[in-house]
């Protein structure tokens, strides 16, 4: 299945919550402790404040969770392509009308491309060029 299909609506990720979910998929999968643990680490929190974290991201559906002894194991509920992916249709949802080309043009300035990623954009925006009519070019109709 095409990682586009089934793109969910859900509520929108915070800051906070796409930098746990990183974590969970990173680790495709993991312990409360593993999280408390990476995120006092690389971001300072502390565990009272990833708990709160993950229990968001648990009622919104991005991850779930398995019960095992006295603590939790956290699976992400989707992939992180389809995340990003809805992230993106959300984006453009708020775009104003007339800034889209600006937006996407920023989003590929700030992006590192492979070879393969570019000829892919290339095609895509070539396919999406409108087709020129040379009828439609004309003025007043009669040549």
């Amino acid at each position: 299945m095409d990682e586009r299909e089934g793109a969910t609506d859900a509520e929108p990720l915070t800051p906070a919550e796409w930098k746990v979910m990183r974590i969970v998929w990173s680790l495709k999968g993991c312990s409360a402790r593993d999280v408390y643990q990476e995120t006092a680490r690389s971001l300072g929190w502390a565990p009272t404040t990833a708990k709160t974290v993950l229990r968001r991201l648990v009622e919104k559906g991005s991850l779930t969770t398995t019960q095992v002894g006295n603590s939790y194991l956290y699976q992400p509920a989707g992939s992180a392509v389809k995340s990003l992916l809805a992230a993106a249709d959300a984006l453009l949802e708020n775009v104003l009308e007339g800034t889209t080309g600006l937006v996407l043009s920023h989003m590929v300035e700030k992006s590192n491309l492979s070879d393969e990623e570019m000829a892919k954009l290339r095609a895509l925006l070539d396919a999406k060029a409108p087709k020129s009519n040379p009828r439609s070019n004309r003025k007043g109709g009669k040549s």
